[in-house]
């Protein structure tokens, strides 16, 4: 995900004057929903088009360290970004069956959410939430 910081931007009222497509505000609404529910995290802006959910800390070995959403999206004009995928075994076996998408490293690119399957993406937010929480100082551990 792209190193950024939380603000303190309304996260509806991002997505109402981002938006201007009415299916993609809809599916941004579901997607926060589920995204909520799935992380029990309360939805935020961070920088300038990214809702995330929960957060984490990170260090690299160079010593570069920040925050970042545990899982999150963007509206894109394009394609939603679903920042939602972590690099294991079992997400590996699951992104096959997502359904129509494009990837990059680690962004997950969708056009609208009737074309994947929601449990999928369930299964890979979870899976993502657990990896950040074992290897991460994340607001995503058991509480």
């Amino acid at each position: 995900m792209a190193k950024t910081t939380h603000t303190g931007v309304n996260v509806a009222d991002f997505i109402n004057s981002y938006v201007d497509n009415e299916q993609k505000k809809t599916d941004s609404f579901r997607l926060i929903e589920l995204m909520q529910k799935w992380t029990d995290s309360e939805p935020k802006m961070w920088g300038s088009s990214i809702i995330g959910f929960g957060n984490y800390h990170y260090k690299y070995a160079s010593g570069h360290e920040g925050d970042a959403p545990v899982i999150g999206f963007s509206p894109r004009k394009a394609a939603f970004s679903l920042y939602v995928y972590s690099d294991t075994e079992k997400s590996k076996v699951l992104l096959p069956n997502l359904g129509k998408f494009k990837m990059s490293k680690a962004c997950i690119y969708v056009k609208k959410l009737s074309d994947i399957d929601i449990a999928i993406l369930q299964e890979l937010c979870m899976e993502s939430i657990k990896y950040n929480s074992e290897h991460h100082e994340c607001s995503c551990r058991a509480k």
